[in-house]
Protein backbone atom coordinates (compact mmCIF):
# COMPACT_ATOMS: atom_id res chain seq x y z
CA UNK A 1 0.00 0.00 0.00
CA UNK A 2 3.25 2.44 0.50
CA UNK A 3 3.73 2.25 -3.11
CA UNK A 4 0.47 3.70 -4.48
CA UNK A 5 0.41 7.37 -4.91
CA UNK A 6 -2.54 9.98 -4.59
CA UNK A 7 -4.28 11.15 -7.49
CA UNK A 8 -3.67 15.52 -7.18
CA UNK A 9 -5.85 17.19 -9.23
CA UNK A 10 -4.73 20.14 -10.72
CA UNK A 11 -6.28 23.18 -12.19
CA UNK A 12 -5.08 26.89 -12.77
CA UNK A 13 -5.69 29.49 -10.24
CA UNK A 14 -8.74 31.42 -11.11
CA UNK A 15 -10.39 28.97 -12.84
CA UNK A 16 -13.20 26.80 -10.89
CA UNK A 17 -12.32 22.93 -10.85
CA UNK A 18 -14.85 21.32 -13.31
CA UNK A 19 -17.16 18.40 -11.71
CA UNK A 20 -16.14 15.16 -13.28
CA UNK A 21 -19.74 14.46 -14.91
CA UNK A 22 -20.43 11.83 -17.01
CA UNK A 23 -22.10 12.29 -20.75
CA UNK A 24 -26.17 12.23 -20.27
CA UNK A 25 -27.26 10.45 -22.84
CA UNK A 26 -29.92 12.07 -25.07
CA UNK A 27 -33.70 12.55 -23.78
CA UNK A 28 -35.10 10.73 -26.83
CA UNK A 29 -33.92 9.12 -29.96
CA UNK A 30 -35.62 10.82 -32.84
CA UNK A 31 -36.45 10.48 -36.50
CA UNK A 32 -34.27 13.44 -38.39
CA UNK A 33 -35.79 15.63 -41.11
CA UNK A 34 -34.31 13.47 -43.83
CA UNK A 35 -35.32 9.99 -42.25
CA UNK A 36 -38.64 11.04 -41.66
CA UNK A 37 -39.04 12.72 -45.24
CA UNK A 38 -38.23 8.78 -46.61
CA UNK A 39 -40.43 7.18 -44.31
CA UNK A 40 -43.38 9.93 -45.08
CA UNK A 41 -42.98 9.27 -48.92
CA UNK A 42 -43.58 5.94 -48.66
CA UNK A 43 -46.20 6.26 -46.35
CA UNK A 44 -47.77 8.80 -48.69
CA UNK A 45 -47.85 6.59 -51.82
CA UNK A 46 -49.27 3.46 -49.92
CA UNK A 47 -51.92 5.87 -48.59
CA UNK A 48 -52.83 6.41 -52.40
CA UNK A 49 -52.83 2.87 -53.42
CA UNK A 50 -54.79 2.20 -50.22
CA UNK A 51 -53.10 0.13 -48.31
CA UNK A 52 -52.29 1.87 -45.27
CA UNK A 53 -54.52 4.84 -43.46
CA UNK A 54 -53.09 5.58 -40.27
CA UNK A 55 -49.60 5.97 -38.68
CA UNK A 56 -48.51 6.98 -35.13
CA UNK A 57 -45.06 8.20 -34.05
CA UNK A 58 -43.07 7.52 -31.08
CA UNK A 59 -39.78 8.95 -29.73
CA UNK A 60 -38.91 6.81 -26.42
CA UNK A 61 -35.31 6.83 -24.77
CA UNK A 62 -34.24 3.82 -26.30
CA UNK A 63 -35.70 3.95 -30.11
CA UNK A 64 -37.95 5.82 -32.46
CA UNK A 65 -40.69 3.86 -34.02
CA UNK A 66 -43.16 4.76 -36.68
CA UNK A 67 -46.25 2.33 -36.51
CA UNK A 68 -48.37 1.93 -39.91
CA UNK A 69 -52.12 1.06 -39.08
CA UNK A 70 -54.42 -0.03 -41.78
CA UNK A 71 -57.23 0.55 -39.77
CA UNK A 72 -56.77 3.48 -37.15
CA UNK A 73 -57.81 0.78 -33.89
CA UNK A 74 -55.94 -1.95 -35.43
CA UNK A 75 -52.64 -3.49 -34.30
CA UNK A 76 -49.71 -1.66 -36.36
CA UNK A 77 -49.17 -3.74 -39.47
CA UNK A 78 -45.38 -2.62 -39.47
CA UNK A 79 -43.13 -0.99 -37.12
CA UNK A 80 -40.25 1.38 -38.54
CA UNK A 81 -38.16 1.45 -35.80
CA UNK A 82 -34.91 3.59 -35.59
CA UNK A 83 -32.32 2.24 -32.40
CA UNK A 84 -29.09 3.60 -32.40
CA UNK A 85 -27.63 1.23 -30.20
CA UNK A 86 -27.43 -1.49 -33.43
CA UNK A 87 -25.36 1.26 -35.39
CA UNK A 88 -22.55 -0.87 -35.14
CA UNK A 89 -24.09 -4.18 -35.53
CA UNK A 90 -26.87 -4.94 -37.45
CA UNK A 91 -27.91 -1.54 -38.29
CA UNK A 92 -29.90 0.88 -36.33
CA UNK A 93 -32.97 0.77 -38.84
CA UNK A 94 -35.53 -2.28 -38.98
CA UNK A 95 -38.84 -3.36 -40.20
CA UNK A 96 -41.04 -4.98 -37.87
CA UNK A 97 -44.17 -7.03 -39.09
CA UNK A 98 -47.21 -7.61 -37.09
CA UNK A 99 -46.44 -10.44 -35.47
CA UNK A 100 -43.28 -8.90 -34.43
CA UNK A 101 -40.91 -10.55 -37.03
CA UNK A 102 -38.02 -8.59 -38.40
CA UNK A 103 -38.66 -8.02 -41.98
CA UNK A 104 -35.54 -6.03 -42.27
CA UNK A 105 -32.54 -4.67 -40.69
CA UNK A 106 -29.66 -2.60 -41.87
CA UNK A 107 -27.66 1.02 -41.93
CA UNK A 108 -29.07 2.37 -44.52
CA UNK A 109 -32.73 3.47 -43.91
CA UNK A 110 -33.81 3.56 -47.86
CA UNK A 111 -32.65 -0.05 -48.20
CA UNK A 112 -34.12 -1.48 -45.44
CA UNK A 113 -37.58 0.86 -46.53
CA UNK A 114 -37.70 -0.96 -49.95
CA UNK A 115 -39.00 -4.37 -48.27
CA UNK A 116 -42.59 -2.57 -47.76
CA UNK A 117 -42.59 -1.50 -51.27
CA UNK A 118 -44.77 -3.18 -53.37
CA UNK A 119 -44.01 -4.53 -56.43
CA UNK A 120 -44.54 -3.42 -60.14
CA UNK A 121 -47.32 -5.15 -61.81
CA UNK A 122 -47.79 -5.81 -65.57
CA UNK A 123 -50.62 -4.04 -67.27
Amino acid sequence: MGDVEPIVLAHRAGTPAQPAVPATPPLKVTFDRRELDRILDLYGRMVALGEWRDYAIDFLRDKAVFAIFRRAMDVPLYRIEKDPRLARRQGMYSVVSQTGHILKRGHELPRVLAVLEKPLRSI
